[in-house]
């Protein structure tokens, strides 16, 4: 039987008094990459900054047994990383430090960082290509150096679980291609990954997808199943085509006369 990721139920979020999420229910296999997508506002940020225990909500959200609003904050936090999406801040850290700062949830209260959490953080930014910068402040850094270095911060968590809102901005398709490779590579030694992406290509690597709609889970099913590909096309409006172009599932704008 394959271990619980995530069950959620009934969970709803309001922001300005409006619904953002409508009593969603959800379940995620362990072990597994799961890709969500959906059009601007659907409420795709939302619903994983709600199951990362970063927004109020209501409802029941639990991460690998465990109630979330009920599990100790330092354990989840080794547990479960995150990235969000176009975060700021720390621009006068060392791209170390900045990565360094993943390892927290390991550390002891001002405790001096340990031979392997030393490892953890050059192995999290060779992998992501930072380590050459790491003694550069991160506000001198260009937009995707930034991200590859808070990309490297994640990674150092070693956790079993990477949450990851929207990481592929300011990537060039190299360094995207990296981090699909590292997001392969953390599912093949036994993790998880829940991403947010617009990069609708990119998205059908992964082996599940969600795609979201107003508030709402449209569609749940893996990324080469057909029926997968016609909610996609579905829920941007027809703007997308979904075909399978040496071996890999693309997603091709479909542009309409006029447009």
């Amino acid at each position: 039987m394959t271990a619980s990721l995530l069950q959620v139920q009934g969970l709803r979020v309001q922001r300005g008094g409006q619904a953002v999420l409508d009593g969603i229910d959800l379940q995620l296999a362990a072990g597994r990459w799961v890709s969500v997508v959906g059009p601007n506002g659907a409420g795709k940020s939302t619903l994983l900054q709600a199951a990362a225990q970063l927004l109020p909500y209501s409802g029941s959200v639990r991460w690998l047994g465990h109630e979330a609003r009920h599990w100790p904050a330092r354990e989840r936090a080794r547990t479960l990383s995150w990235l969000g999406q176009n975060e700021t801040g720390a621009e006068d850290l060392l791209a170390f430090d900045v990565v360094m700062l993943g390892r927290l949830p390991h550390q002891d209260w001002l405790a001096m960082p340990s031979a392997a959490d030393l490892a953890a953080v050059e192995q999290a930014m060779r992998e992501t290509q930072c380590w050459p910068w790491r003694q550069r402040q991160l506000g001198e850094l260009s937009g995707g150096e930034r991200q590859r270095v808070r990309l490297a911060r994640a990674l150092a968590v070693q956790a079993p679980v990477l949450l990851m809102d929207e990481p592929l901005a300011n990537l060039d398709p190299p360094h995207q291609s990296d981090w699909l490779a590292s997001v392969r590579a953390h599912v093949g030694r036994g993790g998880s990954a829940v991403t947010v992406l617009h990069e609708i290509t990119l998205a059908l690597h992964a082996d599940e997808m969600l795609v979201v709609e107003a508030g709402r889970i449209a569609h749940q099913g893996p990324c080469g199943d057909a029926a997968t590909h016609r909610a996609l096309e579905a829920v941007f409006g027809g703007r997308i085509a979904v075909r399978e172009i040496e071996g890999q599932w693309v997603a091709l704008p479909r542009v309409r006369p006029g447009d």
